[in-house]
């Protein structure tokens, strides 16, 4: 069916998208024999990307807390997490679904004592220490390879 020149065509209005959600992750982080910084890596559930354990804010629950909880979930791990963040990084979360969703984390160091042989996602992950150098190499968020290049020097420096 054709318009004609009379009909009013559509108008597209700017839909603004919503404030970014805000999550919570940990650096995993240990010395290795040669006392170099080494971090520990997951693969995310649905693209199979490389990350850091985050997760979403839980009531009553600080932020340094959550971020050592989805890294005991996530990857089995056990440790010291500090309460300083330091950093923060953006991306876009894919939900079930197809749709997305805008994310700031706030990323917490988490000194790691050990890994636990079970934990509840590991089924659903593939978790890998890799030298920091090249732990950044392996993600894909900028600020995210910035925040994990700054904290290796900073601890072999």
């Amino acid at each position: 069916m054709k318009r004609s020149k009379k009909e009013p065509q559509p108008k597209f209005v700017n839909v603004p998208r919503s404030a970014p959600r805000l999550q919570f992750a940990a650096l995993p982080w240990r010395l290795n024999e040669e006392n170099r910084v080494e971090v520990l890596l997951v693969t995310s559930r649905d693209t199979r990307r490389w990350v850091i354990p985050k997760g979403w804010p839980m009531k009553g629950r600080k932020p340094h807390i959550v971020a050592a909880i989805e890294a005991q979930q996530e990857a089995g791990l056990h440790g010291k997490v500090e309460k300083i963040k330091l950093g923060e990084f953006e991306y876009e979360k894919r939900m079930k679904g197809g749709g997305a969703v805008d994310c700031v984390v706030e990323v917490y160091p988490l000194h790691v004592e050990r890994q636990r042989k079970k934990w509840p996602e590991k089924g659903q992950r593939v978790t890998y220490w890799f030298l920091y150098g090249v732990a950044a190499q392996q993600v894909d968020e900028p600020e995210l390879k910035d925040i994990i290049l700054a904290f290796g020097k900073a601890l072999e420096g």
